[in-house]
């Protein structure tokens, strides 16, 4: 379950904040515990679009309900001040992490990690 929630800016904009569990999340943290969760900001001209660049990122089921955990004005200054205007960070309530841009997260797999034993890909071509 998503929680979230947005704030609007003077010049009709808004930030969008979730809490997401972390995909591809390692053995470590089960689907039901809270340590593996993330929070992301967007920046965008309106919710419906921020929750669309999220989709077009590959996080599917990402949905806005209520207004429960709207950013706080640290968040929105973090998210203005990146260039992508979406940012993350793995422990919404430690202030000292630094915020990430979204493409560390959703960074591609290492290229030996698809191959099997001595770099043979698993089809055997």
């Amino acid at each position: 379950m998503t929680r979230g929630g947005f704030a609007r800016l003077p010049g009709g904009s808004v930030v969008v904040a979730l809490s997401l569990p972390r995909p591809d999340h390692g053995p470590l943290c089960g689907p039901y515990d809270g340590g593996c969760r993330i929070r992301v900001l967007v920046h965008a001209a309106n919710r419906s679009r921020a929750l669309t660049r999220l989709r077009n990122l590959g996080l599917r089921s990402v949905y806005l309900r209520g207004n429960t955990e709207p950013p706080s004005p640290d968040e929105i200054t973090a998210v203005l001040h990146h260039p992508d205007g979406l940012v993350w960070r793995e422990a919404p309530d430690d202030d000292t992490e630094s915020w990430h841009p979204i493409r560390a997260l959703l960074r591609p797999r290492q290229a030996g990690a698809a191959a099997g034993p001595a770099g043979i890909s698993p089809s055997g071509v």
